[in-house]
């Protein structure tokens, strides 16, 4: 069970994020702003959830104190979440997307800071090779703006850290509570946080048309289906940093979806050159070399 867990459940929450993040990205251009995104997106992830969260037991009766481990998490969350929807409005999903695969280094070194547990050598390297993946896989996109490209890395890279240490502490602190009763409250502070945003919409959530609707509702239940599901894979598989490894492979996918359905999404990245191609095609060779090193 653990092993499809770390396996399987991130490698289809890889899918479902790029599918989502370019949703959101046509969203934005649309005129949707990133704070009614996340607004939707977190509390999309908390209702998804409740149903099974409520169905599992608690492990032991929490005192008010431990609930300070899931509001610190949740709070991580969001301000990872907030990051990466800042990211994707500033930049392109191609360099966004690659970008946060350097958070599977982090996870690595924060597991090993906060002593979640022991990190294996073919982990290390697994986590060294999908972060040299991330650099080719970003190489060489042509950008009209450098100072937007290094804005968009800038977010996603903060993201990165936030998504890594809250990772790092949902596989310290769920066990005590039992997985399912931890994320719940957990998701729960995070959608409730978000309310503080509601003053920086551009305009209220019933303003937006249709069409916005639409790429909006859909990639935020996405995106949320993707969170629960990656959160659930660390905290009953209890094993971040080889899930973070199997999840990095988002990277790859964002930029074979931008080629090959970029169109369907109205993507303007999908029109890159040879140069790019082998860049690309030397990353995602890394990337699935470190895939190995972990399922094998």
């Amino acid at each position: 069970m653990n092993a499809t867990l770390i396996q399987v459940v991130p490698l289809l929450c890889a899918i479902v994020y790029v599918i989502a993040a370019l949703m959101l990205k046509r969203a934005s251009v649309l005129g949707v702003g990133s704070w009614r995104i996340g607004f939707l997106a977190n509390w999309s992830m908390f209702l998804l959830f409740l149903p099974w969260g409520l169905s599992q037991p608690a492990l032991n009766e929490p005192m008010w104190s431990d609930y300070l481990h899931p509001l610190l998490n949740g709070v991580l969350f969001l301000v990872g979440q907030t990051f990466i929807f800042r990211a994707i409005q500033t930049g392109d999903v191609s360099v966004t997307t690659p970008v946060m695969g350097t958070k599977v280094l982090l996870v690595a070194l924060l597991s090993l800071l906060l002593r979640t547990g022991e990190v294996s050598l073919r982990w290390w390297i697994g986590a060294g090779l999908s972060t040299a993946a991330v650099a080719l896989l970003h190489f060489g996109e042509p950008h009209a703006g450098r100072a937007r490209v290094g804005r968009t890395v800038m977010l996603a890279g903060l993201s990165a850290l936030s998504f890594s240490l809250s990772d790092v502490l949902l596989q310290k602190w769920s066990g005590e509570w039992g997985g399912g009763r931890y994320l719940m409250w957990m998701f729960f502070f995070s959608a409730f946080a978000n309310i503080a945003f509601v003053p920086f919409f551009r305009a209220p959530l019933w303003a937006m048309d249709r069409r916005a609707w639409t790429w909006t509702g859909i990639g935020a239940i996405l995106l949320g289906a993707n969170n629960v599901g990656f959160c659930l894979a660390i905290a009953l598989g209890g094993a971040a940093t080889q899930a973070n490894i199997v999840y990095s492979s988002r990277g790859l996918m964002s930029v074979v979806f931008v080629w090959a359905v970029g169109h369907w999404f109205a993507n303007e990245e999908q029109h890159l050159g040879p140069r790019v191609l082998r860049a690309r095609l030397a990353g995602a060779a890394l990337m699935l070399t470190a895939i190995v090193l972990v399922l094998v």
